[in-house]
């Protein structure tokens, strides 16, 4: 994953955010009207979508939690870096703002995830539950 540029961060994210995004499309899919239940399994397929689900909110979480890593290293170095050069204190500025933006990130993940997992539970579970599925 790129950290450097944000705009191709947030469009990586956005694109890894796909699923959460046809998460009705799928749960329609996984879990068809009473006439439909012999062609296909809803457990399985509770199970299938809720294992994507969470491989790609971690593979999310792990991203942003890395370029936030990446940045407040980033943000260190130019920290020592401003003192001797006054042209680093732009670059340092920007990385400060940068590293905001990917911690907002993170509450934007909270939400997405929270909304994913209460859609998933609302539909699948007559199906399928996992154990560690958190619904509030």
């Amino acid at each position: 994953m790129e950290c450097r540029d944000f705009l191709e961060f947030q469009d990586m994210i956005k694109k890894m955010r796909d699923v959460d995004d046809k998460l009705v499309y799928a749960l329609n899919c996984s879990v068809p009207s009473q006439s439909f239940r012999d062609e296909i399994n809803p457990s399985t397929s509770c199970k299938e979508l809720y294992e994507k689900l969470q491989t790609n909110h971690k593979n999310r979480d792990k991203a942003i939690r890395d370029c936030i890593n990446f940045t407040n290293s980033r943000v260190q170095e130019l920290k020592y870096a401003k003192e001797s050069n006054p042209a680093a204190l732009k670059a340092f500025n920007k990385e400060i703002t940068k590293l905001r933006l990917l911690k907002s990130e993170l509450t934007v993940e909270e939400v997405v995830n929270s909304r994913s997992e209460k859609l998933y539970y609302e539909r699948c579970r007559d199906f399928f539950k996992p154990s560690n599925l958190k619904v509030n």
